[in-house]
């Protein structure tokens, strides 16, 4: 693994000027707009969980669950550390387009399960040794475009082994990042895990009213709370082991699966380093502010990922269908029919594969939903927004 880089080379590296150390609990003496970072001290190829936060976190958030299910401290430790990136001393970068103190003094002043005075960065505070913590921070007035570089920079640093033992799918962050500007939530099987806004103190015990002057902003649901999460595993594996009761499987044909493992190899291995390319050229040329180059090869890095992840999930909750069998229209069913004395031929396939134009129905369809369980010779009648339109089935198969 190589070297970890210090937060204040990452925020020099994307062309920031750097304040700090502060320690934890020290707020920059800043009222502009900025980005700022959360470091450990020291490398730990070990997350540092303190169990009895994690305890007390549950304590607070009876309604929390993970994958569905009431989790213990141990098995939530577990969660937390499976995110952890060995070696890496940054932990979290943040950002507000106000002022950095007021956002820095309101991330302390919130206790870990709380929504309020603002919940970014949260899971910092289930680790053991909070007070060696260190801050940095730098001021700009584009905050998100800075994040956003120090989050690629960040993970350019990472080394295939390190990727490697991320759950499968998960975006590489700083730990305590959940998100990123263009990038989807990271999947963590944690659902509801912050109080409500109409259930958390305004006024945490201690925090004194300056330090609670930064605007309130409650995190989206997609942060906090995301499709379970199953075990690591192959695409193959995936396909012909049933997926978990809580997650909805994606059903496809043999090759539907090979299509998708194909799409998959090609954004990874192709489509992925051209994009790093062009938007590691485009932010040479200058002020990422006013740079449309720079904007636009970020927007198509995050349809790419955001199209990588929605192929890992579909192959993670992948059921294979095969041929359809027996006299009932099913699943992989191959259907000859006729509308008005003319002949056409479908196959009800999953969703993920539906082409209508090709004849590949899918079985949410309309069509597909009103043919399933029919046999041949049956008349079947499927209202369209049209018009009704009468199928009569002359061949399964």
């Amino acid at each position: 693994m190589p070297p970890a880089s210090s937060a204040a080379a990452l925020l020099r590296s994307v062309g920031l000027d750097v304040d700090g150390p502060g320690r934890w609990g020290a707020k920059p003496p800043s009222r502009s707009a900025g980005i700022f970072v959360i470091e450990a001290a020291a490398v730990s190829d070990n997350a540092p969980i303190d169990l009895d936060e994690v305890r007390r976190w549950l304590e607070r958030v009876p309604d929390l669950r993970m994958d569905g299910e009431r989790p213990t401290q141990s098995t939530m430790a577990v969660r937390l550390a499976s995110f952890w990136i060995p070696g890496q001393t940054t932990l979290y970068v943040g950002r507000t387009a106000k002022a950095l103190g007021p956002r820095v003094a309101a991330l302390y002043a919130t206790e870990l399960g709380h929504g309020r005075p603002h919940p970014g960065g949260h899971w910092l505070k289930a680790l053991r040794e909070q007070s060696k913590l260190r801050l940095w921070w730098a001021e700009t007035d584009a905050p998100e475009e800075y994040e956003d570089e120090f989050i690629s920079a960040f993970a350019e640093g990472i080394d295939d082994d390190a990727r490697a033992a991320l759950p499968d799918g998960a975006p590489v962050l700083p730990w305590a990042n959940l998100d990123s500007p263009t990038s989807p939530a990271r999947e963590t099987g944690l659902a509801a895990s912050l109080l409500s806004a109409e259930a958390t103190p305004v006024k945490p015990s201690g925090v004194k009213r300056s330090d609670r002057s930064g605007s309130v902003q409650k995190r989206s649901a997609s942060a906090t709370s995301s499709t379970p999460r199953s075990p690591r595993r192959s695409a193959t594996k995936a396909a012909s082991t049933p997926p978990s009761s809580r997650e909805r499987p994606t059903h496809v044909t043999a090759d539907g699966l090979t299509a998708m493992e194909a799409e998959l190899a090609r954004l990874t291995t192709v489509e992925r380093p051209l994009v790093v390319e062009r938007v590691k050229h485009a932010r040479e040329l200058g002020d990422l502010r006013e740079n449309a180059d720079y904007e636009a090869a970020r927007n198509e890095q995050s349809f790419l990922e955001g199209r990588v992840l929605e192929i890992q999930q579909q192959l993670r909750t992948a059921v294979v269908i095969g041929a359809g069998s027996g006299d009932s229209i099913s699943m992989g069913s191959t259907v000859r029919y006729e509308i008005d004395g003319e002949p056409g031929e479908l196959t009800i396939v999953g969703s993920t594969e539906s082409d209508p134009a090709a004849g590949r129905i899918s079985a949410v369809s309309p069509v597909g939903k009103a043919l399933l369980g029919h046999r041949a010779g049956d008349d079947v009648v499927v209202p369209t927004p049209v018009a009704k339109i009468h199928y009569r089935i002359v061949e399964v198969g």
